[in-house]
């Protein structure tokens, strides 16, 4: 995986996916990439929103270009993550899934669940990061029809 230029991704876990955290971490930093580790301590009590929250943050803040994160199943976090304006979290279960959630809906963040091979979720990660963002005008319109309705219905 090639570094573009820049690129620095916010990632964390809930106290399951501490151990892929790791894995991935590593694997980012030896492609190169700056990492924010928005979970450094977890307990067997924590709780999914609060890490969500913290990398959607860095994503919006414009700290991060780019946030993953950790769960069982992914669900948890991609439903509190797509709780904060700006953010396009998706659940990724596929290569394919990765680049489409980036060239049709702008995705941001990318969830998976930690049952996954880790060389999948690898191969994943990859995908998403060098997937075209938002490659079709009918999906621009799609996209700004969802910013348009945050716009006009939530308030930071």
């Amino acid at each position: 995986m090639k570094n573009k230029v820049g690129i620095t991704i916010a990632i964390a876990s809930d106290h399951r996916g501490v151990e892929y955290k790791k894995e991935i971490i590593e694997y980012l930093k030896d492609e190169n990439y700056d990492i924010i580790d928005c979970s450094k301590q977890n307990t067997p009590t924590d709780d999914y929103p609060d890490f969500a929250f913290a990398v959607c943050e860095k994503v919006v803040n414009k700290e991060a270009e780019i946030g993953i994160l950790v769960c069982r199943t992914g669900i948890g976090m991609s439903i509190a993550a797509n709780k904060v304006k700006g953010i396009r979290c998706a659940k990724i279960n596929s290569v394919e899934d990765a680049i489409l959630s980036r060239n049709d809906n702008g995705a941001n963040v990318m969830t998976f669940n930690y049952t996954e091979d880790i060389n999948d979720i690898k191969n994943y990660i990859k995908a998403f990061i060098e997937a075209e963002v938002i490659n079709d005008p009918r999906h621009q319109r799609r996209v700004d029809k969802i910013t348009k309705y945050e716009e006009t219905h939530y308030e930071r």
